[in-house]
Order: C-alpha cells, then sequence, then structure tokens
C-alpha cells in the first residue's frame, strides 16, 4: 500500500492549486485588452500639451536625445549661424524625432512624453526661447492632421554636450500591441 504523508499530499495539493491559477491567467493573457492611450487635457487650457497620458497594453519606445544638425555646416564652427536659432533647431531635431520614428513603425502621434532641453539665448538676454521651440513644436502637434498631445515638460539647460547647440528633445512614444 502506498501511503502519502500529510506534508506530501499538502504540496501536491499547492502544485496543483498554483498550476491552476498559472493557467487561468494564461488563458486571461489570450483574451485581446483593449489597447488604450488615455490623454488627459489640461483645465481651462489651450495649451498644446497634455496635463497626463495613461496607457494600457503595447509597449514603450524610449528614444534617446536628439539634438540639431547643422544648419550650415560652412558657417563659424559652434556659431549661432552654424546651428540657427531655437526655433529652426527645434524643427529639425524633431524632424529627426519623427524620421526615427519612422523607422520603427511610429509616428509623431504615437509621442506620449516629451522632454524638451533648452539653453539659454544670447540674444534672448540668457533666457530659454521657449516661443522660437513652440512655433517649431506646433508644426508637428495640435495640427488638424496629428492632433495628439503628449504629456510635456521643457527646462532651461546650463549647456548641451556640444557648445552652440541650444536644443535637446527627447521622448516616450508608445506602440499598440
Amino acid at each position: 500500500m502506498n501511503m502519502v504523508k500529510p506534508a506530501e499530499k499538502l504540496v501536491g495539493i499547492n502544485w496543483l492549486f498554483t498550476l491552476g491559477i498559472l493557467v487561468v491567467a494564461l488563458g486571461f493573457q489570450s483574451i485581446a485588452v483593449a489597447e488604450q492611450v488615455q490623454r488627459y487635457p489640461l483645465i481651462n487650457s489651450q495649451f498644446p500639451i497634455a496635463a497626463a497620458v495613461e496607457v494600457t497594453g503595447g509597449s514603450l519606445v524610449f528614444e534617446s536625445g536628439k539634438v540639431p544638425s547643422p544648419k550650415d555646416a560652412k558657417a563659424e564652427k559652434y556659431s549661432a549661424a552654424y546651428w540657427g536659432n531655437t526655433e529652426e533647431q527645434s524643427f529639425d531635431v524633431l524632424k529627426q524625432i519623427q524620421s526615427s520614428l519612422k523607422s520603427k513603425g511610429l509616428d509623431m502621434g504615437d509621442v506620449i512624453k516629451m522632454t524638451v532641453f533648452l539653453v539659454g539665448d544670447e540674444t534672448k538676454g540668457g533666457q530659454m526661447d521657449f516661443g522660437g521651440m513652440m512655433k517649431a513644436y506646433t508644426q508637428f502637434f495640435s495640427t488638424a492632421a496629428q492632433p495628439n498631445l503628449p504629456a510635456r515638460s521643457a527646462v532651461q539647460v546650463a549647456g548641451l554636450a556640444v557648445p552652440g547647440m541650444l536644443v535637446e528633445i527627447e521622448v516616450i512614444a508608445f506602440r499598440p500591441k
């Protein structure tokens, strides 16, 4: 006669219980979960950013910070003419982000979080040119063709990796499953 000790019986029951939970959990994973991006608008504001963005289902793509390409490579290296102003640099950086996202099957409408680093502009008394950045930004966000708004922060920094650069932007995009 095969006698099972009470402790062995308990281990067997726990194993079966755990296996049952695992099977149920895996079964639920096969049920399509509604992929969703919920964008929360700023209250009482028309400013073109979201107060917050919530994502469920899918995955996140973290784009490293992008910096501008020289506007005029023949100009004095690292000068304002070499890099361009904040608006020109911002536009170039956003085009780079757009291209990088496209290479991954994404677009600007998939951006859910953006961080903008702006260096103070000497022509603006050392203050960041937020207006210049916004002129470029609103060509990519808050348009009829692309109304999705990311949650966004814009901060002034002391400097970037290369002299004369005024803009660096990093984004997080959402890829639905």
